[in-house]
């Protein structure tokens, strides 16, 4: 067989993407039929910069979920090699493709002889599990932490500014390498850090249904009781591991199977972000707790933690849903630089830092391999950063 032409090349390539078409046309033509019913989500879509950064974001969620989960879009096993194909570039053919085998390496081959589209495509997965959920934990700390410190202020705010202060004035790439260096996986400190870290998720759902539900306590007790067993479950599913300090559950109650060095980049980012995300959410809560809405929360005789939790934190979307959109894309591109440097991640993850890093090492003769996942990386944070500016724009005119 011919090599591929790029004419050609970039009609596989799209073709391979033809679930990810569908379901953004569907996504794009329910949210814009629906779109005066879904708030500020459905306002996204009166913004052109939004509706930009939205279609970037969910082309490479939608890459990770159907390459993740349902085993489409990528054309070969990521970590498989190919005899003869190393450093193949794009659209050469395979020597000996088998029956029901993929006949072409779309994007060429890497130094290692494995196919560098389908490493990027799964690559999206790693993102897209690692990045929003640590984000959004990092969020249930900060707004935990931050709420009772801008509300109450005093000491409490002294203790909790200081301790957020101590961590931000490590450099982000440092505190990340010394978190995730063996030497210090091997004491077990991010195993406990993620006992401490992801309790917060529990204290704050829990202090969220008291604090709505304090006055009818017939619904509050069992609805209570059924939400913490599930999060305890899940909780201790999550930390616990066989084979490391913190192995608390047997293999059957056991829920997740999450690999160590997946748990300990996630610990990683929780732990970066947390400061941050804690600082606005304290000044939030200090500027807001001045409004009238709050004052006339007090005078109902409202609890201290429903006026933060119903009262001030609502009021603090919109900033925090555009630092959230933010943060997920300094998260990305802090996984890509421990993928490169080679830190958290297993060597053979496909994950685009280390691909970037594998590939940068011939990139003067074949640029193939490192380009992909870099302009992958690229257009991912710039989609982020794009929603980001399209919610900014729409929450300051609602």
């Amino acid at each position: 067989m011919e090599p591929l032409s790029w004419t050609q090349i970039i009609l596989n390539i799209l073709f391979q993407f033809s679930p990810v078409w569908i379901a953004l046309i569907v996504t794009f033509l329910v949210s814009i039929v629906y779109k005066r019913r879904l708030g500020l989500y459905g306002k996204l879509f009166d913004s052109t910069i939004g509706m930009i950064g939205f279609g970037l974001v969910m082309f490479w969620v939608y890459t990770a979920i159907f390459a993740g989960v349902f085993d489409l879009v990528y054309t070969h096993d990521p970590l498989s090699q190919v005899s003869g194909m190393k450093n193949k570039l794009p659209g050469e053919p395979l020597r000996s493709a088998e029956e029901g085998e993929y006949a072409y390496y779309l994007l060429g081959g890497d130094n290692l002889a494995r196919d560098v589209f389908s490493r990027m495509v799964t690559g999206s997965w790693v993102v897209v599990q690692i990045a929003p959920l640590a984000t959004l934990f990092a969020f249930m700390v900060g707004i935990t932490l931050g709420l009772p410190a801008g509300f109450y202020g005093g000491r409490l705010d002294t203790f909790l500014s200081f301790l957020a202060n101590l961590i931000l004035a490590f450099p982000v790439i440092l505190l990340f390498y010394l978190l995730v260096t063996p030497e210090i996986v091997q004491t077990g400190i991010p195993n406990y850090m993620a006992m401490v870290l992801f309790m917060f998720p529990i204290i704050f759902v829990t202090v969220l249904l008291n604090s709505r539900f304090y006055t009818r306590p017939t619904l509050r007790t069992p609805l209570l009781a059924a939400v913490l067993l599930v999060m305890f479950w899940i909780y201790l599913s999550v930390i616990s591991a066989k084979g490391t300090v913190v192995s608390v559950l047997p293999s059957f109650l056991d829920l997740f199977d999450i690999p160590g060095g997946i748990l300990v980049v996630f610990v990683s980012v929780v732990f970066v972000n947390s400061p941050t995300v804690f600082r606005i959410v304290r000044g939030l809560a200090m500027d807001i707790k001045t409004r009238d809405y709050v004052a006339a929360a007090q005078t109902r005789g409202e609890g201290r933690w429903y006026i933060m939790l119903w009262e001030i934190l609502p009021n603090a979307r919109g900033p925090l849903i555009v630092d959230f959109c933010l943060r997920i894309g300094y998260t990305t591109i802090l996984l890509g630089t421990l993928g490169f440097f080679g830190l958290g991640l297993p060597p053979e993850s496909p994950d685009w830092g280390s691909t970037i890093n594998e590939g940068r090492k011939l990139l003067s003769i074949y640029p193939h391999p490192a380009l992909p996942p870099a302009f992958a990386l690229l257009s991912l944070v710039l989609g982020l950063n794009l929603l980001a500016d399209g919610l900014r724009e729409e929450s300051l005119r609602d």
